[in-house]
Order: C-alpha cells, then structure tokens, then sequence
C-alpha cells in the first residue's frame, strides 16, 4: 500500500517492481498474435555464443564441404520421400521443400529441388516457436517434439502449405531443427482446394495454424490430428500427408545424427554457420560487381479475381556498392476484402527465387542467398498487407512481384561486363490451371487442384527461344501431372492436356515458350465444380525484354448446354482439339459459348459442359524484325503460331503452300516495316505531351502510384486517394450488389422501379 502512494506521488518504480509489472504483462498476454519483429526480418541471426565455440574448434574447409555435402544429400533424400508417398497433387508433383535449420531458427541448407520460395518463409515460425514456446512452462520444446503450422501471417506462402518442424537434440541440447513444407491444397475455406478467391477476410480462409505441437515422442497426436482432420475437406489426405512430413523429417534427422555420432556437434553447427554466412559474403562481393545505377518497372494486375480492375505492382530497384534494395512503394493498396494480397515475407520469398533460380543457381539453397538484399514497401500494401487482410490468393501478387524483379535484374545483368549467368526475359508467373472440389465418383469429398500450374513457359534468352510449359516461377524439377492417375480418384477427364495452343505466344527476336490447352469436363459426379484463380484475361501479367512483347491474354472459355461425352460417341468428329476452333466454330448446336476473365469462383458444372483455359507463354527477348526466318517457319511446321499471325507479326514472306522463305521479299518487308516505325513516331518531348497525364482517367478502375510520385496512391478512382504511409480501408463493393444495382438502373430507365420512365 505504501509502496503504491508513493508511486502515485511520483516517486519511480524501483527495479523489483518493474520487473514484476514486466512479468505481470508477459503472464497475462491476451493473444501472440504475428510477431513484427520476426515477420519484417529476413536477415540471419546473430552468431550465438555455441555457434562461435563451434567455429573455434570446427572450422576446417575440407570438413565444413563433406558435412554440408551429407546434409544436402539428406535435404534431397526427404524432398523425394515426401514426393513419393505424398497423397496431396502438390506432393506428387514438386511442389514441396525439406530443409534444415540452425538452432537459432535460420534455413542453412535446403533440399536442391522443391519450391524454393520457402527459403525466405519457414524460419519465420521457427523464429516463432523459439521466442514464445521453448520457455514456455505449458509449451516448452523437447525431444521428440513435432510442430505443425500453415498460416501465412507467420510465415509461408498462403494456408495451402503446411510444414512439419522437428527441433534436433545431442545429448539435451538443442543443435538445429529440420523441416518439412508441402502445398497441401484442401484446407477448409470457403471454397474447396485451398485458395479461395472468394474469401473477403481470413476467416473464410479456412484451418489457420500458428505454430503448435502436434507430436510428442515422434508420434502424431490423436486428439489435435481428430480435430485438424475435422477441419478440412480430406481427412484423409491431411493424416497421410501429416506422416509423410514426420517420417521425411525423421530421416533427415537419422542423416544429421550421424554426422553428430561421427564428427561430432560443434562440426555441425559450424557447417551450419559458416555456409549461411559464407553465401551471404558472397552475394555481397557479386552484387558489389553489378553496375551502380536504378532501374523502374512496373507489372499490372488486371483483377482482383472478383471483378476487372488496374492494379499496379511497382517496383525500383537500385544498386551502390554491395547493397541492392527492391524499392516497392507506389504499389496498390491492400484490398481490405479482397484475397490477393500478401505479407512482405511472401514477397521476398519470390523475389528469392530470382536469384535462387534464374541468377546464382550455384549457391547453396538457403535463407542467406537473400539475406542481404533489402525491401521496401508501404505499411498496409498490396504487397506488405496487414494482419487482417485476407491473402489466400497471395500468388497474384508474389508472383507479378517476382516478374517486376526478375524484370529489373535482367537489365543490371545485361549491363554487366562480364556476364556469369544468361539474361533472361520474364517466365509466365500466372497459376493457369483447374481447382476442384466436391463428391467424386467413389462419394468421397475432395478438393484440391491440377498441376497444370506448374507447367509455365519460360522467358526468351538472349540467345535462344524460351522452353515450352518448363517450370514453375516457384520451383525447380516440378512436375506437371499425370491426368490419367487423377481420373481414378475424380470425376473429370481432362479431353485436352498438354496440347501447345496456337498463337499464344511472346514473340521477339526469340520468343517465350508457349503453354498448353486444357478442356475439363465433369462425367461421373453431380456435386463436382471448378475455380480457376489468375490474371491476365485483359492485360498480360509481365513484359518482354529489349523489344521482345509480352504474352497474350488468356481468357476462361465455357461450352454450356452439351454434354461432350454424348457428343464422342455419337458425332466424335464433332468434336475439336483446341480452343480456337470450339469457339469459332461453335460445333455443338445449340450450347452456348462464353468467355471470361480467369478469376472464376467455384462452380458446380454438369456432366460434358467444357471449360477450357490455356497455360500462358513466357516473354521475347529482342527486336522480331531480327528473328531469324527459319525460326519463324519452324514454329509455323511445329503449329505453334498460324501462317497470318506470323507474317504480320514478323514480316516474313513465304509460299503458303510450301512455306518456302522468298528472303529478297523478307529484307524487303522489314525495311519498309522499319522505315513505317520512323514515319509513325514522335520526338520523346512531344510523344510525353500527348500520353502522359497528371492522374488515371476517371473511368478507370485504378490502384496504386500513378507516374513517379509514390507518395499519393490511388483507390480505384482519379478523385479517392490515400497517403502511401498512412493506411486507410480499401473494400470492393459485393460484385452481387454491383449487378443488382445495374439492373435496378436498367429497369428505371424503362419506368419499371414504379417511377417515371428516365
């Protein structure tokens, strides 16, 4: 009591007593929610006291090369595991990581295939679970202790991806941790497989796990495995996938252990140590090679997968000295009821993958490749949104975050005197593919995706064509499926799968490689529906490079009122093989065709009705006037572009008949292209007049900077802004009540709403 009066006149709280109120607070904690401190952190740890006791004793180069070299081999050992006996598609075809990490929670060597992206997401629950649970009288860590997790907020790319993590004891104490992360598709939401587009805050998001215990003594608990597996659509697959991440970790384990029994824990934490920080040195001393300068560009988001609109992904990026700093201000406000967002570690996982992937191959796959590259961004963004924001469609804008990068550092390469790596124009970046969901033809309820997504076309190098349906933005030695396989468990049939669709192409002096047709239609089930969840049905999601284009828009096409099994067997020859000719020639009397945009909601479909999308094309690369002809003719033989198309585009003259090149006639037509370029162009000074303007046209649903001021970002209109650094809502109106409030005006203008006729 005396101590409390004379606080309250004015004397301060001795020592004792702050640490009371300190461990008053701490004990009363009302909810861990996302920690800032760890989620805005993508640099390594410190080095901690056992780590530098390590080096002193354990630092040979010889051994640190063998013991990093047995931990890979382990890293890809449980990557291949996971992918073999993975029930989930995304753990059949790659879309999976398995690393290993230091006792401080940093990832120091990671499986050589799988999805890289992770690298920059999985230490931040880690992080996590060392600040908040090892201490924890009601948590703790221990031994035989497994963690499981899959919200974003925390760390990871969206709650599709799941993780199994595993601390790793030596004789009671803690060395490293290893882990396990799969995209595992169904988790709860909304809408089945993962990812729904129609979630307007994180509750429709579905199962969100922080960081929790989930296996004690290497065995899975029941009770939480009861309650998870209650909690999604396929319970099944949710246990199975949860042994296969346990049992791929374990393995890793045996592999660390007997490095431990063999050389011993300070060799190991050493390696560890010395690799993350030894990647890190390295990418300081090859960025400090790179020319100092800046460059600007900017990707366009054409949806927020419920309605058109232009959002803007910004992006500078600037080089002095050993720093380089991805600069994102001036990017579109987060969509506060909209599922496209993404938190900064989402982003920066991406923009990993550029160099992981596209620029230093030859690193050790690992947290510290990225470490010393910076990121800005505004508070409250389309690319750093807030904790209540929804963002189980991430890859929107992750994946034109990573183009926007890949974009920039292809011109600091070019620029480059001497060049270790090819530059490369933009790979597609979008998930052109089918979600499904409902009962399948054994009543069992399903949901997840095909891994047609994982099949993008790569960009155009300076030197040759881009590789068709290559690989994914977000990992490396994926695969694109077996349809086949998944036809004994759904009830679809892809009718088209991997046919090159003609004409959507990148073209350039080396165009993109090109992506396939897919037509799905139901057959066995009358509860089966389909989503597709990307952009660029209206504006390409990336840009070609040095005069190469971009790919093309890729719109979603419906054949209703026919039933396609009906059709194959009475009247096959009916029935044709690739968009074009369906929608042109409309074969099926009496159905309807339809096209539009790709961010589709989930849908139930009846039996035979066709959806039909196209995976896109990577970008070109170069000037086409410089394409070689041949190539042109190569693709006309390969059916990857029309006669027409490739004439106009490339101005090649050739026999129609014999496709015979008339080069005279070519030199000819490329000239008088070249001079037609000049006579249509302005002086820069005078093209700026007329194009560039103070703000968006008022018609225009905009989001983001407009021109170089990046202070002042737009919210979907000329006449409503905000302050980049002061955050402000930013909802879309119910695209249902956007349409009731059309027709209501269509039946006033025809005097049908009980008033005058307007």
């Amino acid at each position: 009591m005396n101590d409390m009066s004379n606080t309250s006149r004015g004397k301060l709280p001795s020592a004792e007593e702050i640490s009371l109120i300190q461990k008053f607070l701490n004990d009363t904690t009302l909810f861990l929610g996302p920690d800032p401190e760890i989620m805005q952190n993508h640099d390594l740890m410190p080095r901690s006291a056992d780590e530098e006791v390590a080096i002193s004793k354990a630092s040979d180069a010889h051994t640190i090369a063998k013991i990093r070299d047995r931990i890979q081999a382990g890293c890809d050992e449980g990557y291949e595991m996971v992918e073999q006996m993975g029930a989930a598609p995304g753990a059949k075809w790659g879309d999976v990581i398995t690393g290993v990490y230091s006792a401080s929670g940093d990832l120091a060597i990671a499986s050589a295939g799988g999805v890289l992206i992770f690298s920059a997401l999985v230490h931040h629950p880690i992080k996590f679970i060392i600040k908040n649970w090892i201490n924890d009288p009601t948590v703790g860590v221990r031994e035989g202790d497994g963690f499981i997790h899959n919200d974003s907020r925390y760390g990871n790319v969206h709650n599709t991806d799941q993780s199994m993590i595993l601390p790793i004891f030596h004789r009671g104490k803690l060395v490293c941790w290893v882990a396990s992360t799969v995209h595992e598709g169904e988790n709860g939401a909304i809408e089945p497989g993962g990812m729904p587009s129609m979630a307007e805050s994180p509750s429709d998001e579905g199962l969100k796990m922080s960081p929790f215990r989930v296996v004690e003594n290497y065995q899975i608990k029941r009770d939480i495995l009861t309650f998870l597996q209650n909690s999604v659509r396929e319970p099944k697959l949710q246990y199975e996938d949860m042994k296969v991440k346990l049992f791929a970790c374990l393995r890793i384990k045996q592999r660390i252990e007997e490095t431990l029994n063999a050389d011993g824990p300070e060799a190991l934490i050493s390696t560890l140590r010395l690799t993350m920080e030894n990647v890190r040195a390295e990418v300081k001393r090859r960025i400090s090679e790179w020319p100092d300068m800046t460059v600007r560009t900017y990707i366009i988001q054409d949806s927020t997968l419920r309605e058109n609109c232009v959002v803007k992904i910004n992006c500078k990026l600037t080089k002095t000295g050993d720093r380089l700093i991805f600069d994102f201000r001036g990017s579109a406000p987060e969509f506060t009821n909209r599922a496209t967002n993404t938190i900064v570690a989402g982003l920066k996982g991406m923009l990993a993958q550029v160099f992981l992937c596209y620029v230093w191959p030859d690193l050790p796959r690992g947290q510290a490749a990225f470490a010393p590259i910076e990121v800005i961004t505004d508070p409250n963004s389309i690319v750093n949104c807030s904790y209540d924001a929804p963002n189980s469609q991430s890859l929107m804008s992750i994946f034109t975050g990573f183009t926007a990068g890949q974009h920039a550092v292809a011109k600091f390469l070019y620029s480059c005197p001497e060049k270790f790596t090819k530059v490369h124009a933009p790979t597609f970046n979008m998930i052109n593919t089918f979600i499904w969901g409902g009962v399948s033809q054994h009543g069992e309820t399903l949901g997840n995706l095909c891994a047609d997504l994982n099949g993008m076309g790569a960009g155009a190098t300076v030197d040759r064509d881009g590789e068709h349906a290559l690989a994914p933005i977000f990992a490396t030695m994926a695969d694109i499926g077996e349809q086949e396989l998944n036809e004994e468990e759904v009830p679809f049939l892809q009718l088209v799968s991997k046919k090159m669709t003609r004409d959507a192409i990148a073209p350039g002096k080396y165009r993109g490689g090109q992506g396939y047709t897919m037509m799905v239609a139901t057959k066995d089930s009358e509860q089966w529906g389909f989503m597709t969840v990307c952009q660029g049905a209206k504006i390409p999601p990336l840009q070609g490079l040095f005069g190469g284009y971009a790919c093309g828009a890729y719109p979603l096409s419906k054949v209703k009122g026919v039933d396609v099994y009906d059709v194959l067997l009475n009247t096959p020859e009916k029935f044709k093989h690739s968009i074009e000719e369906i929608m042109n020639d409309q074969p099926f009397e009496g159905a309807s065709y339809t096209t539009h945009h790709m961010g589709m909601g989930f849908e139930i479909s009846k039996r035979g009705e066709l959806f039909m999308i196209s995976q896109g094309a990577g970008a070109g690369y170069g000037d086409l006037l410089e394409r070689d002809p041949s190539g042109v003719i190569k693709d006309i033989e390969e059916g990857l572009i029309s006669p027409p198309v490739a004439a106009r585009l490339y101005k090649v003259v050739f026999d129609p008949e014999t496709l015979a090149i008339d080069e005279k006639a070519t030199e000819e037509a490329r000239a008088a292209e070249r001079r037609a370029r000049i006579a249509r162009s302005t002086p820069y000074a005078e093209f700026v007049k007329t194009w560039s303007k103070p703000t968006p046209p008022s018609h225009l649903q905009y989001f983001g900077a407009w021109g170089d001021d990046v202070s002042t970002l737009y919210m979907g209109g000329a006449d409503k802004t905000r302050d980049a650094d002061v955050p402000r809502p930013n909802y879309m109106p119910h695209p249902k009540d956007v349409r009731i409030a059309e027709l209501e005006a269509r039946l006033a203008s025809l005097g049908a709403m009980g008033g005058e006729k307007q």
